[in-house]
């Protein structure tokens, strides 16, 4: 089954074969931190004019493990969940690529989520550098991609889009946050980390 025209083709359906871009990719251009800034101005590199990027790399098959899987709930409301495989200290790397595939596929940055269940996000990090009124101040003019820590899970808004990198371990407040993000996304869930350890906490048939 096709995902909708507006998500970005970075998975087939659960019925068909699976794909997920080459191991061998080049490693997606860090972002640089800026310099400090007014809370009037947009922060540099998303959104805004971004850099041009190579084209993305071929896709392969892969076998029947460690491959993108997709399921949808039979509630009509749920959004689509997909798992992308990936090591607790490679998660944040794949949710970075699903970020930038989203945004290549016309996503607006506004309808993005980023929470990591281990290690704040750079751009986190950053943010919070102002001030936790300007860092919130940002998530709630939800004109950009915002980050957040999984703690602060219960405190963020529903996006169109939630992406999560499970990039610790699999403690409480993981546990807490996957069905939280589950309830934030509005039409698309993916998670990035260890499908054993994702499926134990958002269930069986994800």
């Amino acid at each position: 089954m096709p995902l909708i025209p507006e998500e970005p083709q970075i998975h087939e359906s659960a019925q068909g074969p699976r794909v997920t871009p080459a191991t061998g990719r080049t490693a997606p251009t860090p972002r640089p931190v800026p310099g400090p800034r007014s809370a009037a101005m947009p922060r540099p590199g998303i959104p805004g004019p971004r850099p041009a990027r190579p084209a993305p790399p071929a896709q392969r098959p892969q076998s029947t493990s460690g491959q993108p899987r997709t399921a949808r709930s039979e509630h009509r409301s749920a959004p689509q969940i997909q798992v992308i495989p990936a090591p607790a200290d490679g998660a944040l790397d794949a949710a970075d690529e699903a970020v930038d595939l989203l945004l290549d596929s016309g996503r607006a940055p506004g309808d993005i989520l980023v929470l990591t269940t281990g290690e704040q996000h750079p751009w986190a990090v950053h943010e919070l550098s102002f001030g936790e009124a300007a860092y919130w101040a940002q998530h709630d003019a939800g004109d950009d991609v915002f980050f957040a820590g999984a703690a602060a899970a219960g405190r963020v808004k529903s996006r169109p889009v939630v992406v999560v990198a499970v990039n610790g371990d699999v403690d409480d407040v993981t546990t807490r946050a996957l069905p939280r993000a589950r309830e934030c996304a509005g039409a698309l869930l993916i998670v990035c980390g260890d499908p054993q350890r994702i499926d134990a906490v958002l269930g069986a048939g994800v």
